[in-house]
């Protein structure tokens, strides 16, 4: 309880509610009590945090392609890797606390307007991953379109890719991967844009496969 002196235009001391009231070398002050601090890190705060940080770990290693593949769904205050991060998190994690996995079927690196590619499809060979998709220029799709190729090796947290591999009307192209992933599986990805880079389409999940040098 607070005591006031000298009446009621005085100071006080002591607590009244969240404010503290007190005097330094005859000057009456008063300050409010900090605010009551609970623990942050409850389950559900330290479970979004472990999907934060499970897809944070693959799209930081193709930051150059989450920037194009999102950039026309970035809105105020948003950067094309929030909203990266956001759809993948909500999307393409499976799995129940503590134990998430990344459902990398699931997983987009872009998002867009632009006709995708169909039957889009990859295998590997003598060190390098082949892709093959359709031609067809339906709606909006281009000759020119870039083809934009992924590979995300989760054993080595490491990508390789290429974001001007080939064109649409090219129907097929090749992404080098290193030596090292002989033998391992990686999840493959493909992408277009148009020649000038404005629209994108939505990537397609083309398989996991495994890395061959031979």
């Amino acid at each position: 309880m607070g005591t006031i002196r000298q009446g009621i235009l005085g100071g006080f001391s002591g607590k009244v509610g969240n404010v503290v009231g007190a005097s330094w070398r005859g000057i009456d002050y008063i300050r409010s009590m900090p605010a009551s601090v609970h623990n942050p890190r409850t389950e559900a705060q330290v479970s979004q945090r472990n999907k934060f940080s499970l897809v944070g770990k693959m799209l930081k290693t193709i930051v150059p392609i989450i920037r194009l593949g999102f950039a026309g769904s970035v809105g105020t205050g948003k950067s094309a890797f929030s909203v990266a991060m956001s759809y993948n998190v909500k999307n393409a994690v499976i799995g129940l606390f503590p134990d998430f996995e990344i459902d990398f079927d699931a997983v987009k690196i872009s998002s867009g307007e632009l006709y995708g590619a169909g039957n889009a499809e990859a295998s590997s060979a003598a060190g390098s991953i082949s892709f093959v998709w359709d031609t067809d220029l339906l709606n909006n799709a281009a000759a020119t379109d870039k083809v934009i190729l992924l590979a995300f090796n989760a054993v080595t947290g490491e990508a390789s890719y290429d974001m001007n591999a080939a064109t649409r009307a090219d129907g097929s192209g090749s992404l080098a991967v290193p030596p090292a992933w002989d033998g391992g599986q990686v999840d493959t990805y493909l992408a277009l844009t148009s020649a000038d880079g404005k629209i994108v389409s939505n990537s397609v999940y083309t398989g996991r496969i495994t890395v061959s040098m031979t």
